[in-house]
């Protein structure tokens, strides 16, 4: 079904910009880097970088048995599939649903079956194309290696507006806390939506200046015609080797310093803060509940719990979780029965996302769900979609979203500077 030759790469780093660059002639692109460069410490990455372009079939639906549809999907192809879950793919699993505003417009679930695909691990290229452009591979290949260095003027200027003023964000984290306090959830992570209207931008140029300040391990180029995601995520959701699933959940973030001693004073408050690791240990034991119903017995592990890593522009405390697929389970259902990442719900998972709903004033959408890809053979890997642009060129609306987990050791002034600490990076870009 598919023709794969393999070339070897001298400047691999070089290789991934003119990919990028050459693939915007297409209507579907999905670009996946984990900037390994930067981030040496990924013992879980398949790859340091894929392309897929240019969609041979694809499929776009609501939440309404969306999960169903995707299962047929997979099965039906049997082949590469790349694509996103939004957040509202929830109501398709409980009985929620999102009324909230949405400026975006974007479909709940979108995959593609492309016809080009770049692999690249190390030195090592692979080029993957269907049978039916196969011819095309030399022609290609001598396109993007001619391709140069993205001159594009990023000269765009946003005003960017908040949906939740400070004064209104505190009052609804006061709110969430007396949920807490009533015992009907202990965490719950909620969000606050930043965005632009008639916002006219270079998701290109937009793309690269956030991946270049963020070289975020699980970042993503993502469009469908005329809608894009530019993300800089630092989260893995789920991923699946074998029988073998990871999953790594965030919670905890820390500010980096410029000054190498205050930086490293920073990071060790980060591990040794009680309410993080609180946060992080709760949102821990519900993704291992989670993992639970899906894995054989006895095989949910926790292989780090509450471990500091550091980011270009944050510190996070990320915990690791595994487990075996049970094989009476698919692949799908791997998925529909962990979705949405609990670092992005809270706990009890229902009652939080119910809660946040009413709360939150803007339809999460693809932002808090995520994008990766499945391989013919069942395998997948996905990200979180935080840290992230969202642009819908028709309407020329632009919009990114920061949450943060809110227990009851919460101060709400704190966790507004939480997130405006997040949305530093999207800001930066886009002002």
């Amino acid at each position: 079904m598919r023709v794969s030759i393999f070339k070897s790469i001298p400047n691999p780093i070089a290789l991934k910009e003119q990919l990028l660059t050459w693939s915007q002639q297409f209507r579907e692109i999905v670009f996946l880097d984990s900037n390994s460069e930067f981030n040496t410490n990924q013992k879980y990455s398949s790859y340091d970088c894929l392309l897929a372009i240019d969609a041979f079939t694809s499929i776009k639906t609501d939440f309404h048995n969306a999960f169903e549809d995707i299962k047929q999907y997979q099965q039906t192809t049997r082949d590469w599939l790349f694509g996103y879950l939004t957040y509202d793919l929830k109501n398709d699993t409980e009985v929620l649903n999102s009324e909230n505003f949405d400026g975006l417009d974007f479909p709940d679930l979108f995959f593609f079956q492309p016809k080009k695909m770049f692999l690249l691990k190390g030195n090592q290229l692979e080029i993957q194309y269907l049978n039916m452009c196969e011819d095309e591979i030399n022609s290609d290949f001598q396109e993007i290696s001619a391709m140069h260095k993205s001159q594009v003027e990023n000269v765009e200027v946003v005003a960017i507006q908040q949906r939740i003023s400070k004064e209104r964000y505190i009052e609804k984290v006061s709110k969430l806390l007396e949920h807490i306090h009533h015992g009907a959830i202990y965490e719950a992570n909620f969000c606050l939506e930043f965005f632009a209207e008639n916002a006219i931008i270079n998701p290109l140029a937009k793309f690269l200046k956030l991946n270049s300040i963020s070289k975020a391990p699980f970042s993503a180029y993502f469009k469908n015609n005329k809608q894009f995601l530019l993300c800089a995520s630092p989260e893995r959701y789920l991923k699946k080797e074998g029988e073998q699933l990871v999953s790594q959940p965030i919670k905890g973030t820390a500010k980096r310093f410029l000054n190498p001693i205050e930086d490293e004073n920073s990071k060790n408050e980060l591990e040794k803060d009680g309410k993080e690791r609180s946060e992080n240990i709760m949102i821990t034991d519900l993704v291992r509940n989670d993992l639970s119903k899906i894995a054989q017995r006895n095989s949910v592990k926790v292989q780090e719990l509450c471990k500091v890593y550091s980011f270009e522009q944050v510190h996070q405390m990320i915990s690791t979780i595994t487990s075996n697929l049970d094989s009476q389970f698919s692949i799908i259902e791997a998925i529909k029965y962990s979705f949405p990442m609990g670092s992005m719900t809270g706990a009890p998972k229902f009652s939080a996302m119910n809660i946040c709903e009413e709360l939150e004033e803007s339809k999460r959408g693809l932002y808090s769900g995520a994008i990766g890809y499945f391989t013919p053979n069942g395998d997948f890997d996905f990200n979180v979609v935080i840290r992230s642009i969202l642009y819908n060129q028709t309407n020329q609306y632009v919009s990114f979203s920061v949450g943060s987990a809110i227990t009851s050791q919460s101060i709400p002034e704190k966790e507004y500077e939480e997130c405006l600490l997040k949305a530093k990076a999207m800001c930066e870009v886009l002002s």
